[in-house]
């Protein structure tokens, strides 16, 4: 069944791609929000997988537009896209990392770290040739967001209330810390995919999506079980960067009254939350912990990694590659927010040249505010600002679904029209949708 999982996420993803990008981010979406929880299903009547094969899926998914690409770049004539810059830089960094694993003869991790880093960075490269400033593929993910939103937010208040069998099994046998205890009331929700990380992550810019872009009550009952689900992940970076990003969106006129609805929206569900809720203790002991300082147990484990690496021996400054330490075993130090992750997989020099790649990408993201003053630009800039200054730090963005999310939003942010010169329409055929948002007749 595993198998077959894998090779129906590519002929999907093959489809998806050939009807319209739109499509393809679409189920993209749907499918990083719903693998994991499909993995479980099956780890439950076939027995705990150790190595995640299913999780393969969707990667194979994401790297399906990669004919396309290479008919793209193999032309002669092309403009030049000074955009492709920062991608290609981290792919470079990445193949430094590879050969740090292949010398030290661990060819499994070597081509588990390239296929997680690298197909969400190839994903972005295809679809940034597919994006126009028209703000059609930034709409289409806010649709499906709308669907994924309330069903995941459902899932995971059930998920904390009683945690179902699959979901206790995973957490008894996967090394993952983070979400709690497989018991009423002590997880910390992970919902369909695979940590409170990736599902707040996930979470947080999808009610930004959502809230800007699909205005209406339907868009209302979609963010009400998200919100509390959000609040259930007890991951506060998420928190962070959704109330960051509503900031944002306050200082550009298309977004501004929204911003401020947005902004007591949340707070009003936040309070609604914490009175009227059986969870309310555990989300304002978690709120009060904001603010907690030096007191504050998550801050200095993550300051104790710094200093961990800067004492070792060589300062890590070769780096180990992709080799992965289990964070379940006693000792074994975990790895938070992508500075980090750049210093212990690729070392100093090439860790802060790959940290530099993804700074300049989200900066160029962030740009697109001012770029496109338009409620879907303004919105990919805010989303961007949280990445550098929220996200990066914390949390890693280089590898798995958090990676994807990243990168199709940095793409959409920098469509091809907005970045080459003297192009006005995306380098690869236009699709039968991009065909429609221009008001042209596809069969002419």
């Amino acid at each position: 069944m595993r198998p077959v999982f894998v090779l129906g996420c590519a002929a999907a993803g093959w489809f998806a791609w050939r009807r319209s990008a739109e499509s393809h981010v679409q189920s993209a979406v749907l499918l990083f929000a719903f693998a994991p929880f499909v993995r479980r299903l099956v780890d439950l009547t076939a027995g705990f997988d150790q190595l995640s094969i299913m999780l393969i899926g969707p990667l194979l998914f994401i790297l399906t537009p990669l004919p396309s690409l290479w008919t793209l770049l193999s032309t002669t004539d092309r403009p030049r896209n000074p955009w492709l810059v920062a991608p290609v830089i981290v792919l470079g960094c990445i193949v430094y990392g590879a050969a740090l694993s292949m010398f030290q003869n661990d060819w499994f991790n070597a081509a588990n770290g390239v296929l997680k880093w690298a197909a969400p960075v190839l994903y972005a490269i295809a679809l940034q040739q597919r994006v126009d400033s028209s703000g059609s593929l930034v709409n289409a993910l806010a649709r499906m967001f709308l669907v994924v939103l309330p069903l995941t937010g459902a899932y995971g208040i059930w998920q904390y209330v009683d945690p179902p069998d699959w979901d206790r099994l995973w957490m008894n046998y996967a090394s993952i810390t983070s979400a709690g205890s497989p018991l009423p009331y002590m997880v910390r929700v992970f919902s369909t995919m695979n940590g409170p990380a990736s599902y707040a992550t996930f979470t947080a810019a999808g009610l930004l999506l959502v809230g800007f872009l699909r205005p209406g009550w339907q868009s209302l009952v979609a963010m009400m079980p998200a919100a509390l689900g959000l609040l259930l992940s007890l991951y506060r970076t998420g928190w962070i960067a959704l109330a960051l990003g509503v900031l944002f969106c306050m200082f550009f006129s298309s977004t501004r009254k929204r911003a401020l609805s947005t902004a007591l929206g949340i707070g009003g569900a936040a309070f609604a939350a914490i009175l009227f809720t059986p969870f309310g203790d555990t989300i304002s002991t978690r709120l009060e912990s904001l603010g907690g300082g030096a007191e504050d147990g998550s801050g200095r484990e993550r300051l104790e990694e710094f200093v961990t690496l800067w004492n070792t021996p060589d300062s890590m400054m070769m780096g180990s590659g992709f080799t992965v330490t289990d964070v379940g075993v006693a000792g074994a130090m975990p790895i938070d927010g992508q500075i980090v992750a750049s210093w212990i997989t690729l070392g100093i020099p090439i860790g802060l040249l790959c940290l530099t790649a993804y700074v300049c990408a989200a900066i160029w993201a962030t740009s697109a505010a001012w770029r496109m003053p338009t409620r879907e630009g303004v919105v990919l800039g805010a989303l961007a600002f949280g990445a550098i200054l929220i996200q990066m730090p914390l949390t890693g963005v280089s590898s798995g679904e958090v990676s994807v999310l990243f990168w199709m939003l940095v793409a959409m942010a920098c469509p091809i029209d907005r970045t080459t010169p003297g192009v006005e329409a995306p380098a690869l055929p236009l699709q039968p949708a991009q065909y429609r948002v221009r008001g042209i007749d596809p069969t002419t």
